[in-house]
């Protein structure tokens, strides 16, 4: 079972340099929130990196970026922060922290990119922020091994990331939640994964 936390903290760090800065960088940017007027005030989301399509911050590329780091009150941070801690590890063991590095942030800011393109074209007013759709795009990347690289997969994680992709799409549509971010972050990790892996030579678990 690949998505067990085996190791202790000192490995984690080891094998896992990238996954380890991510979840410290969502940690600082939480509390740096949180002590600058709180994580769940627009206005200082807004200062912070989050994304919108209202003016006068719309069109502001470094948006896409810094949103991916921020997040909505202490439960968002906790959820996206145990898919990242729990769930994400392996897939930099597999393609390598560069191309995983790469995989996440363009996820991210694809998910974002699509979200506010829809909201752009049902004429709503949104503000966006978290990691979903990277860790989304992480849960894509992993559907591609589990379809058409079976032997770098066992059953036991097919089915268990089956059941974590249905209810994730499910939770997606929950109302508050990013679904365009999670579904988009999802399809471009899939495809991601599949371009990276023909760039180079990928790592066996």
């Amino acid at each position: 079972m690949i998505f067990i936390r085996y190791e202790n903290w000192k490995s984690y760090l080891r094998y896992y340099p990238f996954t380890s800065l991510l979840l410290i960088a969502n940690l600082v940017m939480f509390f740096i929130l949180t002590f600058n007027g709180g994580s769940t005030n627009n206005g200082t989301l807004l200062e912070y990196g989050a994304v919108t399509n209202g003016e006068p911050f719309r069109g502001e590329w470094w948006r896409y970026i810094a949103a991916v780091f921020l997040h909505n009150g202490f439960d968002h941070l906790f959820f996206n922060s145990f898919g990242l801690l729990v769930i994400a590890p392996p897939l930099e063991r597999i393609l390598g922290t560069f191309k995983y590095a790469l995989l996440y942030l363009l996820s991210g800011i694809l998910g974002n990119i699509v979200s506010v393109s829809y909201y752009d074209k049902i004429g709503e007013l949104t503000l966006l922020v978290g990691a979903s759709g990277a860790i989304y795009g992480v849960y894509g990347a992993f559907l591609y091994i589990a379809l058409f690289q079976r032997n770098m997969m066992d059953e036991a994680s097919r089915k268990m990331l089956y059941t974590l992709l249905i209810m994730g799409i499910l939770f997606s549509f929950a109302p508050g939640i990013g679904m365009v971010a999670h579904l988009s972050g999802m399809v471009g990790g899939f495809f991601i994964y599949g371009l990276l892996i023909r760039l180079g030579k990928q790592r066996q678990m």
